[in-house]
């Protein structure tokens, strides 16, 4: 094996690497100008709350969707096929949306921006891994996770100085420059070889036929919903928390940009403490600990500075770096047949669960009479989720992926 094919800055890292910056800037861009795009459209401040819930949760069901329709493009037509199609996609999207005069096309728009986003991430993950050796994994997708992470901060610092239409425009631009870049970059060996046998490629349903691969599937999703809680409902709606708290002046940009700021140092992390330790399972542990440890202080606060809120969402986001876990296991756990499906669906099945997380904390809210009541009750229950997922989960570091799923 060369030299280059051993590194982790080989070019399908570095444009996937890439690819997830353009991807988060585009995913993030509309928490980070909800309130100033909103009002720009005549919108009241309890409209641009309403209708804001309402636009991510279309943005989140587009992911959804999306997930599943490139997940059997990528394992049908080959992992670049979906690294293309995708980014056409929420490119044209992001510069539709920069258009936009009402709300209704805004969520369309969006919605179509979140089908496109979603094979990003998994077939990046999927491509990677499988034209890597399995001891280069972990330090490869916390790379692409991590770096990735930092188009949230462009986003942000873009919408100090531009106005959020052309926060949209510029989406779009880096979009279309990064599918040029794409040209050059192989696809995997292992979709080659699985494309000339007669296994079955692409069919979702294989996900729903088999008990035993089911509950692996539903682990998948479980594990990771933690990671949205934190960033559709406690960051996202920061300004809110922030009233509810008694502090004054909480911004969700900076709110969003912090969190993802300590996204980004926990997924470099995560990848680091998968290889030294040589267990996803354990990795996984540790990070969601460490997220709890946060979250608990997040809602101990009262009458703190604004600066202590957006330290806590620094904290919450690099406990939060277990999402990359999440995402490798997904692609550790079915074989080369589904692994683009697999990888694909199961990271938007956990942003398009957000819609639901919203639904319960809106009921736990409603029925408890109180913001922040509602909103630690729906954390804990997702987290009881997720640890209760992850400990029954297969242990995947160092697995061979060379294999199918009959």
């Amino acid at each position: 094996m060369s030299k280059n094919t051993n590194s982790i800055f080989q070019l399908a890292v570095i444009v996937s690497a890439l690819g997830f910056f353009v991807d988060v800037y585009d995913l993030l861009l509309f928490a980070i100008i909800r309130k100033p795009s909103l009002a720009d459209l005549g919108l009241s401040p309890e409209q641009v709350l309403i209708q804001g819930e309402f636009i991510i949760s279309a943005q989140m069901i587009g992911l959804l969707l999306g997930g599943i329709l490139f997940g059997i493009i990528g394992d049908k037509k080959g992992r670049l096929s979906v690294l293309f199609g995708s980014i056409l996609l929420y490119s044209i999207a992001n510069i539709l949306n920069g258009m936009v005069v009402n709300v209704e096309q805004y969520a369309i728009l969006r919605f179509i921006a979140g089908v496109g986003l979603a094979g990003e991430l998994g077939a990046g993950v999927t491509l990677v891994s499988e034209l890597l050796p399995k001891e280069k994994r972990s330090m490869a997708t916390g790379f692409i996770a991590g770096f990735g992470i930092f188009g949230v901060v462009f986003a942000f610092l873009l919408s100090r100085y531009f106005d959020w239409r052309t926060c949209y425009y510029i989406g779009g631009a880096l979009g279309i420059g990064l599918l040029l870049m794409r040209v050059s970059v192989r696809e995997s060996s292992l979709f080659h070889q699985v494309k000339q046998s007669s296994a079955q490629r692409g069919n979702f349903l294989m996900f729903f036929t088999n008990k035993k691969r089911f509950i692996k599937y539903l682990q998948c999703v479980l594990i990771g919903l933690p990671v949205w809680y934190i960033i559709g409902v406690l960051v996202t709606f920061a300004d809110q928390f922030g009233q509810a708290f008694n502090i004054s002046g909480v911004d969700p940009a900076t709110a969003i940009v912090s969190l993802y700021l300590g996204v980004a140092l926990g997924d470099f992390s995560v990848g680091w403490l998968s290889e030294r330790l040589k267990s996803r399972k354990k990795t996984y542990f540790i990070f969601v600990g460490i997220t709890l440890v946060f979250c608990t202080l997040y809602f101990l606060q009262n009458g703190n500075s604004s600066s202590i809120f957006y330290a806590l969402c620094w904290g919450m986001g690099f406990g939060a770096g277990f999402n990359v876990v999440y995402i490798t296991m997904g692609v550790e756990q079915f074989g080369t047949n589904l692994r683009a499906s697999a990888a694909i669906s199961i990271p938007n099945m956990v942003r398009g669960a957000l819609p639901l997380i919203i639904w319960m904390f809106k009921g736990l809210r409603s029925s408890t009479g109180n913001y922040i009541t509602g909103a630690w009750l729906t954390g804990a229950i997702l987290f009881l989720f997720a640890i209760a997922a992850a400990w029954f989960m297969e242990e995947t570091y160092g697995k061979d992926l060379d294999f199918v799923e009959e």
